[in-house]
């Protein structure tokens, strides 16, 4: 029997009151992952770079929820110093390099931010004699990816043929070394990896990602460059993947040892799609003033593969999760908040908060919707 996905009610019980460091707390999907850790009570401490300006953890103001501490990962004294007398019961390593493009311009800053920041955390972990648990975050770009456009899965082959993937896939063979040599004995933490798709949401201000782009473009009124409109990738809202990330922190804070390894949470069906299609859907939801696009040549630089695609059935059958918006209402959160945002006369961490609840609750009755379902089979 497939395993039953925790509540909301239950990981309240899980985390609240519990200490939780989480790197980079001042990125895009960290700091979603931090106001939700907030509303769940939990006590965090965020150790990251310094935001940009503009990003969800200003426009937020993350920064009045968390104990908030400026370090670089690449530093380990630096980390040591960011970290000392927290001695947190989970970690949640997020920080990183995050960009694709990015990497071709900085490949060895990528490396030693991706690898071996993460060696470094996972030294830290090793003095912090309360830690239960350690999430890795990497990518769905950590495949050896052959183009041939099947949906990859946890137990295929590692790889990179850009700085950034092969990043990736050398962070989760870190992750996988420290996981057996160092974490193995009775009472060590537990280690496993978590792999999403290509994430979208309010409050993501980096260049070169399509969402974003789109978003400045609405506001300026300059048109919008579209690289590779006919490259699949499996597109899905924030909240997707960090719900699931939560799902298996929890359990690793309860110390389930069958949570160990890794773990890939990408979207349905119907979020595979191109890039093309996916800036469809934005336009259309955005209404009046929508970006306006340019398509770019077929062999722009650098090179991309041309398609991606994610299989999480050992999510759903290991955790109980699966995706719980469509790509249509994936676009509506997303676009909802640029507006707000725009208007410039919103509480956005109201609003953020509020689309958090909006998500665990058309969560439940999804899951309500399955199980009646299936009990009608």
């Amino acid at each position: 029997m497939p395993e039953r996905v925790l509540t909301s009610a239950e990981l309240l019980r899980v985390f609240a009151g519990r200490r939780i460091l989480l790197t980079g707390h001042t990125g895009f999907k960290g700091g979603w992952l931090t106001l939700w850790l907030n509303q769940l009570g939990a006590e965090v401490r965020g150790v990251s770079l310094p935001a940009e300006s503009t990003s969800f953890f200003e426009t937020v103001r993350i920064a009045e929820l968390v104990q908030h501490r400026i370090a670089d990962i690449r530093d380990p004294a630096a980390l040591a110093a960011a970290v000392r007398e927290f001695d947190p019961e989970l970690v949640i390593h997020m920080a990183a390099q995050a960009i694709v493009r990015s990497s071709f311009d900085a490949p060895l800053d990528t490396l030693a931010t991706n690898v071996m920041g993460t060696a470094n955390v996972l030294e830290a972990v090793r003095r912090m004699p309360s830690c239960r648990g350690v999430v890795v975050v990497t990518s769905d770009k950590c495949y050896r990816n052959t183009s041939r456009g099947r949906d990859y899965r946890e137990t295929d082959p590692l790889g990179g043929d850009d700085p950034y993937s092969a990043s990736k896939a050398c962070t989760e063979i870190v992750a996988a070394a420290w996981r057996q040599s160092f974490f193995r004995a009775e009472g060590s933490p537990l280690l496993a990896t978590v792999r999403a798709g290509n994430v979208f949401g309010g409050g993501d201000w980096a260049r070169d990602r399509i969402v974003p782009d789109l978003v400045r473009g609405a506001l300026t009124g300059e048109p919008v460059r579209i690289r590779y409109p006919r490259a699949i990738r499996p597109w899905q809202h924030v909240l997707e993947p960090v719900s699931g990330y939560l799902q298996v922190a929890a359990r690793l804070l309860e110390h389930e040892r069958s949570v160990e390894g890794a773990w890939n949470f990408g979207p349905g069906r119907d979020g595979m799609i191109t890039v093309g299609a996916l800036s469809g859907l934005i336009r259309a939801a955005w209404g009046p003033g929508e970006p306006q696009v340019v398509f770019a040549p077929e062999r722009s630089d650098p090179p991309e593969k041309p398609v991606l695609r994610l299989d999480s059935s050992k999510s759903r059958d290991g955790l109980g999760w699966k995706p719980a918006l469509s790509i249509e209402e994936a676009v509506e959160l997303t676009v909802e908040w640029y507006r707000a945002f725009a208007c410039g006369d919103e509480d956005m961490r109201a609003l953020s908060e509020a689309q958090i609840e909006r998500y665990v609750d058309r969560s439940a009755r999804r899951e309500q919707v399955m199980k009646g379902a299936a009990a009608c089979v």
